[in-house]
């Protein structure tokens, strides 16, 4: 059972993706086949549109997690996360001497080598800074390799490897996922991504189900940290974040610190609600460095793009290159993406599932859509959010929030009862704070009662990590049965 522990397989021809419909791990089939290797996979629930996307790529995927899909026996095999070491196809590969590594760890050794390595890393932001910052390279002409934990709109994939453009350093951006690697390998996925240059947003406490406590999760991105090399990597930390500065205090890199009265500060000018567009300004040493607009709208957004900002300007791009890609950003799947318009009630749906992510994500929504009466329909389903760990802070999540809908966890692995997030105390909760808030268990429900309840101009936040049950297509159908006419 050799772990690849130093190069790659020589010949390597053959690779196989165990967990292969994962969004990341398709796309990472669709960089192998275009670097000519012949790819295969397998995975539990093998349905559109992944499979269609695979079968497109010419790629065999086998369902489900079974010995006999080794049988081809392929040069290296690569494990997702998704597989756990008592699937029979695990425990095959571990008694065969086929040669195995995780995805983050292939990633490093075939696509980072000779790139600079851009990782945009922390609790909360990295998927919008990483979507953010790749455009940015791309609208300049830079061609960067890629890797993206969300749907980027300006792209038709989440990865990519680097292109070829001529005269300038071939960068990869990457989100640096603090998530352990593989059933093998208990690391953060970022420790194999070999940073040159990077941001760290936020350090909070999340991922109860890998992390003891915040100063596990601190150490993790202290070691992040100790990886950016002190010759020519660069850090750039959002500084109000006092985990960050504990985080970044032996930092040998260049420091580039972002946030209220640091080097790099920002300041938001004005929102347009019609378009859903901000216009900021960055400022770099207490000068006008820029004025951008962009469709992500918020204060977190204006931190994360400033942080952006500073970045890129350290890899060489100027104001002017940074304000045509700022531009020309047309937004992430998940992150306040609005999904239809019924009866002037508009529906939006974000992935935001930690309190932080949600004070945040409502807070700029009611920036976005201010004077507008704002829903939030939430469901409990991530690792975290489904334990108490957070059941005092979700309370003053919502403050942004005229309704509040939560309902019942979304998933039924859940932890021992006495370590359970309760819905109902929560409601509890922000009804004493003065918020109009209801349990209501299944999104069926949830969809009957704002459709019951919601009037033209209101504007509801669908929130979760997961489907939530299609309550975003529930709910605009719902809109249309009472207000009639069609779904915008």
């Amino acid at each position: 059972m050799p772990l690849l522990a130093g190069p790659l397989p020589s010949p390597l021809r053959t690779i196989h993706i165990m967990g292969i419909c994962g969004t990341a791990m398709g796309s990472l089939a669709a960089m192998l086949v275009d670097a000519g290797y012949e790819v295969t996979g397998s995975d539990a629930g093998v349905y559109p549109p992944m499979s269609d996307v695979l079968a497109g790529l010419g790629i065999e995927v086998m369902e489900g997690f079974e010995a006999s899909n080794l049988d081809h026996r392929p040069d290296l095999v690569v494990v997702g996360n998704v597989v756990r070491a008592v699937y029979a196809e695990a425990q095959a590969l571990l008694a065969s001497d086929l040669v195995y590594c995780s995805f983050p760890q292939m990633l490093g050794a075939l696509f980072l080598e000779d790139t600079r390595s851009l990782v945009l890393a922390g609790t909360h932001g990295k998927t919008t800074t990483t979507a953010i910052a790749t455009w940015l390279l791309e609208s300049a002409g830079r061609s960067p390799g890629y890797l993206v934990g969300g749907v980027a709109s300006n792209f038709e994939r989440t990865a990519r490897a680097c292109g070829a453009a001529a005269g300038v350093p071939r960068h990869f951006v990457i989100e640096g996922d603090e998530y352990d690697t593989a059933f093998f390998d208990k690391q953060p996925k970022f420790v194999h991504y070999r940073p040159r240059t990077a941001v760290l947003t936020s350090v909070e406490f999340d991922h109860a189900d890998i992390y003891r406590d915040l100063d596990h999760v601190k150490s993790a991105f202290a070691r992040f940290v100790d990886m950016i090399p002190e010759d020519d990597g660069c850090l750039v930390a959002y500084w109000d974040d006092v985990n960050v500065r504990e985080v970044c205090e032996e930092a040998s890199c260049e420091l580039r610190r972002y946030g209220p009265g640091c080097a790099w500060d920002g300041r938001v000018l004005d929102v347009d609600p019609i378009e859903g567009t901000m216009r900021f300004e960055v400022l770099h040493q207490g000068r006008s460095f820029g004025v951008f607009e962009s469709c992500m709208v918020g204060e977190h957004n204006l931190w994360n793009q400033v942080g952006v900002v500073a970045a890129l300007d350290r890899e060489g791009l100027t104001a002017e290159q940074l304000a045509v890609g700022f531009a020309g950003f047309r937004g992430i799947r998940r992150r306040q993406e609005l999904r239809g318009v019924v009866g002037g009630v508009a529906v939006l749906d974000d992935f935001a599932h930690h309190p932080t992510a949600v004070r945040l994500t409502l807070d700029a929504l009611a920036m976005r859509f201010a004077g507008r009466r704002l829903w939030c329909a939430f469901e409990p389903r991530s690792n975290t959010s489904r334990r108490a760990l957070f059941q005092r802070d979700y309370a003053s999540a919502f403050d942004a929030a005229d309704q509040v809908i939560i309902a019942d966890p979304g998933r039924k692995d859940s932890p021992p009862s006495e370590d359970l997030f309760s819905p109902v105390t929560l409601v509890g909760d922000l009804l004493a704070r003065g918020i109009e808030a209801l349990h209501v268990p299944e999104p069926d429900e949830i969809a009957a009662v704002i459709a019951a309840n919601a009037m033209p101009g209101d504007v509801v936040a669908v929130m979760s990590n997961g489907s939530f049950g299609g309550l975003h297509g529930k709910l605009l159908a719902a809109l249309t049965e009472r207000f009639g006419g069609d779904e915008s």
